[in-house]
């Protein structure tokens, strides 16, 4: 990878990497610009910690990244946390995670290269294939002897700065010690392997930065941190699982098609950014159509759903997945729901409450068989056994379907 090329083919390509959905860069961008363009291989890497059997859209504007280094030609690596999932990240918890066991997460983790491989290349027959590591290889084999002198490298003082647990013993919630040793864990993944670059999200900032200490003290030599910004709707809120609306990388096409068009109108520039690989100009261009009306808010998301259908089943899925809304949402509005039974949910209920709590369910082990055979649409999205219903003050009134004849419906309540 000469200098030449780097200045004449992929020098937009390293801008856009460290601007396009990035919160900040560590140490600075400037410097990390300076490292790319120099035309020497470095060694990226992000990690998951296999907590659920799908990674979510949250990751993959992290993979997004990871791709287009490997693109730049630089050896990058998929990190999948069998050792540290055990433990659990404390990170943005306002209580500890509850521990899984080494059979759940080794089944969580069956799928992650398959899903991940819709954004990075692992082909071995490819020029630059990436790499997937666990890291119980080193982990596991550490003695107690190990970690004390790893934990020794940290202090207390500096645990108690992170915002997770200052809120938490501020709210008498307990923090455990082993919720401390978790960051030095992430540390010694970017010393084990030797990384000139990690990227995560703005949540994993902390943990990086424990790994750029180390990396500093042991290996000598900078590593940088990209700190990606979170797929959030414009109040703040994060997309995900307690407000329905989380998309994963196993979804059917028209799953996730639908999912995007329940997102709120104002997203679509941000998750145009973050999700996808539109061209900057052209996000900005929709962006201020968006703002001047020239397109509407269910269009924009349209667009958006067609740009993320594409790039994780492929270009031939998104006419059948914008077909299937189309048909389904015509459905629903053939619906008079004012002769419908309204139940109000709480926020943070579980579907299986709702389906009893409105009485489109008897017991909740007949919620669960309903759910288990696919026979439970919301706004005829299929929902599973993991959905919580959250409070979205766009989302309206949502229709709650059993079976194809037993409909009941409930309204969202306004924030």
């Amino acid at each position: 990878m000469s200098e030449e090329k780097i200045d004449s083919q992929n020098q937009a390509l390293i801008d856009e990497l460290c601007t396009r959905g990035v919160d900040k860069i560590y140490p600075n961008r400037e410097s990390l610009i300076q490292k790319l363009s120099q035309g020497k291989v470095l060694i990226a890497y992000m990690g998951i910690d296999p907590t659920a059997p799908d990674i979510h859209v949250g990751h993959q504007s992290q993979l997004l990244k990871l791709g287009r280094l490997q693109r730049l030609g630089h050896k990058v690596i998929l990190l999948i946390g069998d050792f540290t999932a055990m433990i659990g990240d404390p990170t943005d918890k306002s209580a500890a995670r509850v521990r899984l066991t080494r059979e759940q997460v080794l089944e969580n983790a069956k799928g992650y290269i398959q899903q991940a491989s819709k954004i990075i290349d692992f082909d071995e027959g490819s020029e630059n294939p990436a790499t997937v590591v666990y890291n119980s290889s080193w982990l596991s084999e550490m003695d107690f002897a190990d970690v004390l002198e790893l934990t020794s490298e940290f202090t207390v003082q500096q645990m108690l700065a992170r915002r997770t647990f200052k809120d938490r013993i501020r709210n008498e919630k307990p923090v455990g010690l082993h919720e401390f040793i978790y960051p030095t864990m992430q540390g010694w993944d970017s010393v084990r392997l030797d990384v000139d670059i990690e990227i995560g999200g703005t949540d994993q900032i902390f943990n990086m930065l424990c790994g750029t200490d180390l990396v500093a003290r042991h290996n000598k030599k900078q590593k940088f941190v990209i700190a990606g910004q979170l797929l959030v709707d414009p109040s703040g809120k994060k997309i995900g699982k307690t407000e329905g609306n989380m998309i994963t990388m196993n979804d059917k096409p028209s799953d996730m098609f639908h999912k995007i068009m329940m997102w709120g109108d104002d997203i679509t520039p941000h998750a145009l950014e973050l999700c996808t690989d539109m061209p900057m100009e052209k996000v900005r261009k929709i962006e201020t159509d968006l703002k001047e009306g020239n397109i509407s808010g269910i269009e924009g998301k349209k667009i958006l759903a067609r740009e993320v259908v594409s790039k994780l089943h492929g270009e031939d899925a998104v006419k059948d997945a914008e077909a299937t809304y189309e048909s389904l949402s015509q459905t629903s509005k053939e619906i008079n729901v004012d002769e419908l039974e309204t139940y109000e949910p709480n926020d943070g209920e579980s579907i299986i409450d709702i389906l009893c709590g409105s009485g489109l369910a008897p017991t909740k082990s007949q919620a669960r068989r309903l759910l288990e055979q696919n026979a439970v649409r919301l706004n005829d999205l299929t929902l599973t056994l993991d959905f919580i219903f959250g409070k979205d003050p766009k989302a309206g009134q949502l229709l709650l379907q059993v079976g194809k004849k037993k409909r009941g419906n409930f309204r969202v309540l306004q924030k």
